[in-house]
């Protein structure tokens, strides 16, 4: 259903690809991003982004099942946080790689913004999902 495409004339690509493909007729989900909330709405991991992020995949993981899928089936994610440090990038994106967002492996940014929704935030990722065929 996911086809993953690494482009010959450009950089290999550590853990992520550069496309991926989703065949016309596929159902596709759109989630929207996911954040460190723990389902009382309390912020898991205040100062730690490395925790935070474990909760938003945990709590990705949870929306994709939702829709009848897995973390497999991520096709696309934008990875934000609130950082100015290469260092914590790379340390979020560890805990991504390490996660079943990884298999495939999906297209993928990340990036360091200044701000983010909830008091504490410091990551959230949206993803859009290629729900497959049951």
């Amino acid at each position: 259903m996911i086809r993953r495409v690494t482009v010959p004339s450009l950089f290999t690509p550590p853990t992520y690809a550069h496309a991926s493909v989703v065949e016309a007729g596929t159902r596709l989900a759109f989630l929207s991003g996911s954040v460190p909330l723990d389902p009382a709405g309390e912020l898991v991991g205040a100062g730690d982004a490395v925790r935070q992020t474990e909760q938003v995949i945990a709590n990705l993981a949870e929306q994709a099942k939702a829709v009848g899928a897995g973390l497999e089936d991520v096709a696309y994610t934008d990875v934000y946080v609130v950082t100015d440090a290469h260092d914590t990038l790379d340390a979020v994106w560890e805990v991504v790689q390490a996660s079943g967002l990884s298999r495939g492996p999906h297209s993928s940014t990340i990036m360091g913004v200044t701000l983010l929704g909830y008091p504490g935030q410091l990551v959230e990722i949206t993803a859009t999902v290629a729900v497959p065929q049951h």
